[in-house]
């Protein structure tokens, strides 16, 4: 009788991605590692030239976060733009530990030339040094923001959509229940890519993910630990930090989600549409069968990288009513 852990295959075409990627970036995060990812990945980073490339022009404003501290969103539009269109709030990815603003950004270049959109996307403040609630009261604090300033910034208020992939897409979750719980803001959908839901650590898929892949079952415990302190996986932990937790996902926006089959996240990502179906709600779900987390933004033209773009591209296009 063998104790191996087994796990759903990758992909072909990825899991050699999935190699060529382990010889650079190991597959385990673990606390001391923090500081020295958080110095920056060059080949990730995204420059003016991105922007320009894409036709589009960014610019930063300083609003009050949680309990009035000053934090940053940055507005990203089409050059020249002019009109009302949809907007797209932004929370980025890194496991609450890492990231930017500007982390997964260029995902929305598309919707927003395509749309006529206006995106503003949030730095909230990372733990360990910013624990709970600080990382989804500041989510909240930019959506508040954007929601109340968006006759100037050219938003139609019915089609404000707020996406976020890994810790961003846990956190766009959490921000949603929040604006739910307090009476808004109106959200038309909530993209969540990958969600980091559930700190808890006891699905069949945390335990399969574990030194392996992308963002492994250790590396979630660095994030979740970093977040909570001590109360990760205990009783006192609300449902706006890890929202896998909520008993009660009636009254929420239209959900998109997706996942790899071969990730930590799978089996919180379908628990948690599973219980929206369960509330009487609308979820569109996704599983891309041998995908790793985060798949597409390592291995982009890759097949299953392809269809997992083009299901969000057609769910955005419903959601936004083009």
């Amino acid at each position: 009788m063998t104790t191996e852990t087994r796990y759903p295959p990758f992909d072909p075409e990825l899991g050699a991605a999935l190699a060529v990627l382990a010889e650079v970036s190991p597959p385990t995060i673990t606390p001391e590692m923090i500081p020295a990812m958080r110095t920056g990945n060059p080949a990730l980073a995204i420059d003016d030239d991105a922007f320009d490339a894409a036709g589009l022009e960014r610019r930063d404003v300083e609003i009050p976060g949680y309990r009035g501290d000053a934090i940053i969103v940055s507005i990203v539009q089409a050059r020249g733009r002019t009109g009302t269109g949809p907007g797209i709030y932004h929370t980025h990815g890194g496991g609450m530990i890492i990231g930017d603003r500007w982390t997964g950004i260029a995902g929305l270049f598309g919707w927003i030339v395509k749309h006529n959109a206006v995106a503003v996307t949030v730095e909230y403040r990372l733990a360990p040094e910013f624990p709970d609630p600080v990382p989804v009261e500041d989510c909240y604090a930019g959506l508040a923001w954007t929601a109340e300033h968006a006759a100037e910034l050219g938003i139609d208020p019915d089609r404000l959509l707020i996406a976020g992939g890994s810790a961003g897409g846990g956190l766009a979750a959490g921000t949603a229940l929040l604006a739910r719980d307090r009476g808004g803001p109106r959200l038309c959908g909530q993209l969540l890519m990958y969600p980091m839901i559930d700190d808890r650590d006891t699905t069949v898929s945390t335990r399969q993910i574990d030194g392996v892949g992308v963002w492994d079952r250790t590396s979630n415990l660095t994030g979740w630990t970093a977040l909570l302190g001590d109360r990760r996986g205990g009783d006192d932990v609300s449902i706006y930090a890890a929202p896998a937790r909520a008993t009660d996902l009636s009254g929420l926006p239209p959900a998109f989600i997706d996942c790899g089959s071969s990730e930590v996240f799978r089996d919180e990502d379908v628990a948690y549409a599973s219980a929206i179906w369960a509330a009487g709600g609308d979820a569109e779900l996704h599983v891309w069968p041998g995908g790793f987390h985060a798949f597409e933004g390592f291995a982009p033209q890759a097949a299953l990288s392809q269809k997992m773009l083009a299901a969000r591209d057609n769910w955005v296009d419903r959601i936004l009513g083009s």
